[in-house]
């Protein structure tokens, strides 16, 4: 079943700018939502509602790619309470959303909680639905390491287990997903690999032909704990193809 019409919201966004180029060199009629007048995209604003009736009007699909790890409450739990309103009244007929392995398991650290709260609004919605929760992008990891990499020393969360995957291998599967019936909860999908956090700063520096000490920080707390325990891993579902070291040598900024 392929919609005829598809809403990506977050479009304008790393993860959202793939999916909406996969549905643009599969034909689709795909339009990105944006807060800002940028060319091609449609204005509205998940944060007070403007303009959100207007650009799901004649939707068919949405894919759901928009979040906040800085305000997550107000565009991940309150967005998604304002983009499903306007889609109930206009008819949509399915919305899939990008969520994180393992934030039933982790909801101690506030991000992963709010996403899981966005989770269960969009599962009382009386629009049909699709979630798909993946693990974390390797461009995330690589935009924290090089952060950390400004300071003094290098610090590395200690026993942190993660299992990356590149974005555009997550965008493929949501356009899949997107161009099918709605199917509830999905498979979680993850990288090819298990790391520890410094394990990935190590191969990073590794890469760039650079040495580097890294001391491990024990972490206290629920959430630091969860990450430790394996909470954010999927090791049964290995997704992805590409691994960490393929992903650094494609980069052109390191």
């Amino acid at each position: 079943m392929q919609p005829s019409n598809i809403l990506v919201t977050g479009g304008t966004g790393f993860l959202g700018s793939q999916v909406v180029a996969r549905l643009q060199t599969a034909d689709c009629n795909v339009q990105v939502l944006s807060r800002s007048e940028r060319p091609d995209t449609v204005q509205a604003d998940l944060l007070t509602g403007e303009g959100l009736a207007q650009a799901v009007a004649g939707i068919d699909t949405i894919i759901h790619c928009a979040s906040s790890p800085s305000n997550p409450h107000q565009v991940d739990v309150e967005g998604t309470k304002r983009l499903l309103q306007v889609a109930e009244k206009a008819g949509v007929s399915h919305i899939v959303y990008i969520s994180i392995v393992g934030v039933d398991r982790n909801p101690f650290y506030p991000y992963y909680g709010k996403k899981l709260e966005a989770e269960r609004i969009i599962e009382k919605s009386s629009v049909s639905w699709t979630i798909l929760r993946a693990t974390q992008f390797y461009e995330f990891v690589l935009m924290l390491i090089q952060a950390l990499d400004r300071l003094p020393v290098m610090l590395m969360p200690k026993d942190f287990l993660l299992q990356p995957i590149q974005a555009s291998e997550v965008a493929d599967r949501l356009v899949e997903l997107a161009l099918a019936s709605p199917a509830g909860h999905v498979t979680d999908i993850g990288g090819p690999k298990v790391w520890t956090a410094a394990e990935l700063a190590r191969a990073y520096f590794k890469v760039i032909g650079r040495k580097r000490s890294i001391i491990e920080i024990p972490i206290p707390g629920k959430a630091a704990k969860a990450f430790r325990t394996g909470a954010q891993l999927c090791p049964d579902q290995k997704y992805g193809n590409v691994d960490w070291e393929m992903f650094l040598n494609q980069q052109d900024n390191l």
